[in-house]
């Protein structure tokens, strides 16, 4: 009986330490989401032109940030997506505090670069945090969008909810940004038509690339054998490491 009760709890205990590790597949999401953020900010630097109006070079990449989003949580479920958002969020920081202190720091007597450096490197500290913020709840309203309909639709209708749960998350991303990053600088009555155009924009990415997510998150669910309803989850967005 004693035998059977410790095989019993090595079973679990495996079958614990199985469901709580990640696969190569999401380590490769993972690395290319961090990229993703990371470049934003970079590409954020330089305002581009778009048919006639001006957009920031960081809507080339940042919208695949949303996609990978959708791809993890509708395979791997809300845990995991969480999992990716945090990680994400400490790379940011990680890359943004490590440009600014290397920003901060005099230069070699030789160096001639301090100025371009500086405007792509010294990102205002009211920029910096607007944009970690917006992050954290756009990208978490996105998840719980879509993990919520998903349980909702019987994992049917995956367009439906990677459309809207990019409206919902990039909706708070842009409502949250704007006003926070350039209220004050920005004419008040700019900033409605700014934060719609970006939502706009991002969302009509989103559904330009939709026929390749769709056999993207096909083809990881027959590889990973994975397909996650988080029924009974509660969204805590805290515990980062309950995967």
């Amino acid at each position: 009986m004693a035998f059977r009760v410790l095989g019993n709890l090595l079973k679990n205990k495996k079958m614990n330490r199985k469901s709580s590790q990640v696969s190569v597949l999401f380590l490769l999401f993972s690395v290319l989401f961090c990229v993703c953020l990371i470049a934003s900010n970079v590409f954020e630097t330089k305002q581009i032109a778009f048919f006639g109006h001006s957009q920031t070079g960081g809507v080339i990449v940042f919208p695949i940030s949303y996609i990978i989003n959708d791809v993890v949580c509708e395979v791997w479920g809300f845990r995991k997506a969480r999992l990716l958002i945090w990680l994400g969020f400490l790379m940011n920081f990680f890359f943004v505090a490590v440009g600014a202190l290397c920003d901060w720091l005099p230069g070699a007597e030789y160096w001639t670069g301090d100025e371009g450096f500086h405007y792509v490197f010294g990102l205002a500290p009211r920029i910096a945090a607007a944009s970690f913020v917006a992050f954290l709840a756009g990208s978490f309203v996105n998840a719980y969008v879509m993990s919520r309909m998903k349980i909702r639709d019987a994992g049917k209708n995956f367009s439906l909810r990677a459309i809207l749960s990019t409206v919902f998350g990039e909706g708070v991303d842009s409502i949250l940004f704007f006003p926070l990053a350039l209220g004050g600088i920005v004419p008040t009555d700019e900033l409605p038509w700014l934060m719609l155009a970006q939502v706009c924009l991002k969302t009509g990415y989103e559904i330009i690339v939709l026929p390749i997510t769709i056999r993207v998150v096909r083809w990881v669910k027959n590889r990973e054998q994975e397909d996650v309803y988080d029924n009974g989850e509660k969204y805590n967005v805290f515990k980062i490491f309950n995967v």
